[in-house]
């Protein structure tokens, strides 16, 4: 046989064994393709996830979100925000100048802050620093509809403000009102509030100190400050800080940051201080406090003239409590000396630095009381009694 011949047979023999493992093949694998395919429906599919390594898909069970799958925290964070929120109020200001040109006036968009309602007369609680400098003050609720406010009262140096709106007692919600003097470290604090203009914001948190001190609009430090690391950003200001059952603790004010955004530490005006000046504002439009009616020099006057720690007094009314306790003021003699008067450096042993000590001492009184002032007159350390009285 040649060698042709034996070549088409090798062939042709190869040929017929390719043909049948694929018709073997075929008859293997179509019984279990066919099984698949019958024993599978659309709504039995399930959801594969791609990206398995080994090329292989992953089944993932997928479970409708309900109320049974929430834990008990978050049943009632989501409760606390659906009862509290149409408390809490977005506040807008403007200021009204005249244009250059035309000479029309018009509405100049200033800032925003939060604000809560005190009352179902209409009042709503927020800072000073929100509504400082602005003529013009909108209110608007979670639902949108928004009320012209009228200033009531402001406390510069406490930052809290009053603002009325005329709004039908029943869109008015108070926020219940805790206390403050009892909080704990740890604690879970809840701010809501209005951050870069987005309303209706809740952040939690817990509180992360007591005690701070930060400084007012007005220079005078406001103590018992509460610190949280609820996140507060500007916005928040004016907001409402809730404990866990949804009292009022704090008055959201001011963080602390380089960059001048959130970074883990915000400050609150605590409630016990906010129960006794928001009244004040609301009967008086400011706060009415005991005192001395003396003229006091400024700390940095004083630190100019290298005088010991305490407050110098510049000038005593002739008629007054200060001129019948004997408190001396600061005079020229006739010759053009200047005479400094009295240091006050204690009040009830209380001792006394600056204009800001004075100030906060007095809030532990009221008028009529009697109270020692410790004095430093030409060297001499002299204890006066003073009876306080109402300062305009």
């Amino acid at each position: 046989m040649s060698a042709v011949k034996r070549s088409i047979i090798v062939v042709l023999a190869v040929m017929n064994l390719s043909l049948l493992l694929m018709v073997a093949a075929s008859l293997f694998l179509r019984p279990v393709l066919t099984k698949r395919s019958d024993s599978s429906t659309a709504s039995d599919q399930p959801i594969a996830v791609s990206g398995v390594r080994d090329g292989a898909s992953q089944e993932v069970p997928v479970h409708a979100p309900t109320a049974g799958n929430l834990a008990d925290t978050e049943t009632r964070t989501i409760e606390l925000f659906r009862v509290t929120s149409p408390s809490v109020v977005h506040i807008t200001t403007s200021k009204v100048a005249r244009d250059y040109f035309s000479m029309n006036v018009q509405e100049i968009p200033q800032g925003s802050g939060t604000g809560f309602v005190w009352d179902k007369a209409g009042h709503i609680v927020t800072n000073n620093h929100v509504i400082q400098n602005a003529d013009v003050a909108m209110v608007a609720f979670d639902d949108q509809t928004s009320y012209p406010a009228k200033l009531v009262g402001v406390a510069p140096d406490k930052d809290l403000a009053v603002l009325l709106i005329d709004a039908p007692a029943e869109r008015l919600r108070p926020i219940p009102r805790g206390v403050s003097a009892d909080l704990e470290v740890g604690r879970t604090a809840l701010a809501i509030g209005n951050p870069f203009g987005l309303d209706q914001t809740l952040t939690t948190g817990v509180i992360s100190a007591l005690g701070r001190e930060i400084k007012s609009d007005s220079g005078v430090p406001i103590k018992d400050v509460i610190q949280t690391d609820a996140a507060i950003n500007p916005g928040n200001s004016g907001g409402p800080l809730l404990d866990r059952s949804g009292q009022l603790i704090g008055v959201n004010t001011a963080i602390y940051s380089p960059s001048g955004a959130y970074a883990g530490i915000g400050f609150a005006i605590p409630v016990d201080t906010v129960r006794w000046v928001v009244p004040e504002l609301i009967e008086h439009g400011r706060i009415i406090r005991p005192g001395i009616a003396i003229t006091v020099a400024s700390d940095s006057m004083s630190k100019r003239f290298k005088l010991p720690p305490g407050v110098l007094i510049l000038d005593v009314p002739e008629r007054g409590n200060a001129v019948d306790a004997g408190l001396q003021p600061t005079r020229r003699t006739r010759f053009g000396d200047i005479v400094l008067g009295d240091i006050i450096v204690a009040v009830d042993d209380m001792k006394v630095t600056s204009t800001a000590d004075l100030t906060l001492i007095f809030e532990n009184y009221e008028s009529g009381d009697v109270v020692d002032v410790t004095v430093i007159r030409q060297g001499a350390e002299l204890d006066l009694s003073v009876e306080l009285e109402t300062l305009d």
